[in-house]
């Protein structure tokens, strides 16, 4: 192919990008597709839950801090990244909830919070993109706004008359939701860690999950990328206001995990081109359309 392939994630702050779909992004980009991670929100109001990073002046700089660790875990992933400019909308606490500070991503207007979405996309020009559901992975009205921005964004970017001023028009092919923690994925784990009798760290973790509303979509696409688990991971721990390096999340090595569950998983919501699912390659489709 004399063009290159071209993958955008969308995600609502940074270290999201680290925690869904890292592997995939790192293994495509090694492969040679161009891949971007447009970051929503900025993170600022975000909480530090590695108590070794819950220092005065760590807080007191918090937005400066996690684009700092967002441009780790861009070189560590081997991506590239833009932040969209919106400011973190807070996870809103207590019954009833307390309104959203005023002028956050979750509170405009959709078609104001999808034109620097729209921008990107028209200079990127990706042929597939990545984002959350309808209820944002989990409930988080950043993510939730993410997901609205996304869908708007992936038609209103090819029409002409959208958006003037932000580019030419361009159309992506192909839309995915991230199927993140397919509770299939935690209970072969879980078997395996009982074959060996080993503990299960993730046993709380999975009880609760089992407790949480949330649409459960089918895994249409499952991408092979168990070898790029310990670049995800490193990208993860350079989020360190958010993760702790210690806590159960990398309790159990990568080799493991890999024999439990060796893909990330995803949904395909929308495609422009003919496709077979199951898939095992977000480009399917897409590869032949451009041989063409």
């Amino acid at each position: 192919m004399s063009e290159r392939l071209r993958l955008m994630a969308v995600h609502a702050h940074p270290d999201d990008e680290s925690s869904k779909g890292a592997a995939t992004m790192a293994r495509y980009a090694r492969e040679g597709a161009d891949v971007l991670v447009v970051t929503m929100t900025g993170g600022e109001r975000g909480d530090i839950l590695n108590p070794a990073m819950e220092r005065p002046e760590v807080r007191e700089n918090i937005a400066e801090v996690r684009r700092e660790e967002m441009n780790r875990a861009r070189e560590i992933l081997g991506v590239e990244q833009e932040f969209a400019g919106f400011v973190d909308s807070g996870l809103p606490e207590g019954d009833p909830l307390p309104p959203l500070p005023e002028g956050c991503f979750a509170t405009l207007p959709v078609e104001e919070a999808a034109e620097p979405l729209v921008a990107a996309i028209r200079r990127f020009r990706p042929h597939v993109i990545l984002t959350y559901d309808e209820n944002g992975g989990y409930p988080h009205p950043d993510h939730i706004m993410t997901h609205q921005v996304s869908m708007h964004a992936f038609d209103a970017a090819a029409e002409p008359d959208a958006y003037p001023g932000s580019g030419d028009p361009w159309q992506p092919l192909k839309l995915y939701y991230f199927v993140s923690f397919p509770p299939e994925r935690f209970e072969a784990l879980a078997r395996i860690l009982a074959d060996r009798g080993l503990d299960n760290p993730f046993a709380e973790w999975m009880e609760r999950l089992k407790d949480r509303e949330r649409p459960r979509w089918d895994i249409t696409t499952r991408v092979p990328c168990s070898e790029y688990f310990d670049t995800a991971h490193e990208a993860l721990k350079a989020h360190a206001t958010q993760i702790d390096p210690d806590g159960f999340w990398f309790a159990v090595p990568n080799e493991v995990v890999a024999e439990a569950w060796p893909t990330e998983d995803y949904h395909l919501v929308r495609s422009l081109v003919d496709t077979e699912v199951p898939e095992k390659d977000l480009f399917a489709g897409v590869r032949e359309s451009m041989r063409v």
